[in-house]
């Protein structure tokens, strides 16, 4: 069987945390409680983390505050090898600037989405992930058409890969239907659970890897599913999935970084505040994330 753990050799496998970034009631980085966000993730069972995705608000960070929240998670984790950062921006040289920076920090890989300034056709979206990978990175591809506008569809995907462009993808449609495709046109492309709440139909389509949203607040409940799915071992899977998926499915809502920021906050971490123009959830939202959080608390997880 296809080893569908972290290992050095493919150190974008396995359960890969998209981390929340920790902030003060002053909007500024916490860049201690995110060091120790890190630290926790990986004694309880994740293998490793995505610093400066969606859920870490790299939108609304700095340059020297992208940049240092990178080498938090580096030092955090002992060392690159577990660390991925996401780096995309508007610009494709602005991006591999950042899969540079990456690359001397000694990390295992990056995220990056396709162009996101435009509509990108074909032609452009594979300029883009060439220059990219030249920073020598192993570069993840990441296929969020809903946001970017750009899809990512399985012959596409297969023709980045015989670039030599990118290694795997975060496959965030929630069409499962593509993973057998994507099998079939580039059976050495990795595919990586992109959406929490398509966690096991993705497994089970032969998954190696899950870029993770809510283990930032329930890390060993997580893995437990994770391991049990890609093991085919439904026994323990699927009352799992069940039990969790009210609060799996947050992660591919408008409100995700909320959601996931209030689920940590009610467990006990520190999820703490957005910034704009993120605003706190309020209403019939907040309650039902408050809800979900509970119920997975009350069946046990953490």
């Amino acid at each position: 069987m296809t080893p569908t753990t972290w290992n050095n050799a493919r150190p974008w496998r396995g359960i890969m945390v998209a981390t929340a970034l920790p902030l003060r009631d002053d909007l500024s980085v916490d860049h201690d409680a995110y060091a120790e966000h890190v630290r926790w993730l990986l004694d309880n069972g994740c293998d490793g983390v995505v610093p400066n995705g969606s859920l870490g608000e790299y939108q609304t960070l700095t340059d020297e505050e992208r940049a240092r929240v990178v080498r938090t998670a580096v030092e955090a984790a002992g060392g690159g090898a577990r660390v991925m950062p996401g780096v995309s921006a508007y610009g494709s040289a602005e991006a591999r600037r950042w899969a540079e920076q990456a690359a001397d920090e000694g990390c295992g890989s990056v995220l990056l989405l396709p162009p996101n300034a435009y509509r990108a056709g074909e032609p452009g979206v594979r300029a883009h992930y060439a220059e990219v990978a030249r920073a020598g990175v192993p570069v993840v591809a990441y296929n969020n058409p809903i946001d970017t506008k750009v899809d990512l569809t399985p012959g596409m995907l297969a023709r980045l890969h015989q670039d030599g462009s990118i290694v795997a993808v975060k496959e965030f449609t929630g069409d499962v239907r593509r993973a057998y495709e994507i099998a079939e046109l580039a059976p050495e492309l990795d595919l990586l659970i992109g959406a929490d709440d398509v966690l096991l139909e993705l497994a089970v389509a032969g998954a190696v890897g899950w870029i993770a949203g809510y283990p930032n607040a329930f890390p060993a409940a997580c893995a437990t599913l994770y391991h049990a799915a890609v093991a085919g071992d439904l026994e323990t899977a699927l009352p799992l999935y069940k039990s969790l998926h009210s609060l799996l499915r947050w992660d591919s809502k408008t409100e995700f970084v909320q959601a996931i920021k209030l689920s940590m906050d009610l467990v006990g971490r520190r999820g703490g505040p957005t910034r704009p123009p993120r605003s706190p959830l309020t209403g019939e939202t907040a309650v039902a994330v408050r809800a979900a959080t509970e119920k997975a608390v009350a069946d046990g997880h953490r």
